[in-house]
């Protein structure tokens, strides 16, 4: 693998979900500012995705919250980024859903595959450890 694959990877795998993950999760704050407030026009079609990128995130904590320490720093790190892999498929899937921006359409279709990639990566490391 090029160094420039690795770096992206890495970038697209854990960087983005994570700057996505704080993008959101101060939005939350602003969210919770406005409980009260009346729906209007576009902002009811707006809440909609919204719902579905925290739903998204609230799915990651729970499963991420499920997984029992195993001991091994390795096998720990891979069942945790497992769901927060799922999550970022998610939250790009939603993305392609309801987002207009041609960029931030491209980087959820990359961030699809690159992440289904590394889940599937992740998954034969874990079995490949089950084996020995």
């Amino acid at each position: 693998m090029k160094p420039q694959s690795v770096t992206r990877s890495v970038f697209s795998g854990i960087v983005i979900p994570v700057i996505l993950e704080l993008i959101l999760s101060v939005g939350l704050l602003g969210l919770s500012v406005q409980a009260g407030a009346p729906l209007q026009g576009s902002q009811a079609a707006a809440d909609d995705d919204w719902s579905e990128l925290v739903a998204s995130m609230d799915k990651m904590h729970m499963a991420m919250g499920a997984v029992k320490r195993s001991g091994d720093s390795d096998v720990d790190f891979v069942r945790l980024m497992l769901p927060h892999h799922q999550a970022a498929i998610d939250m790009a899937k939603t993305q392609l859903l309801h987002g207009k921006d041609p960029k931030m359409r491209r980087l959820a279709q990359e961030i699809i595959t690159d992440q289904q990639l590394e889940i599937e990566l992740m998954q034969r490391w874990l079995k490949q450890q089950h084996a020995n």
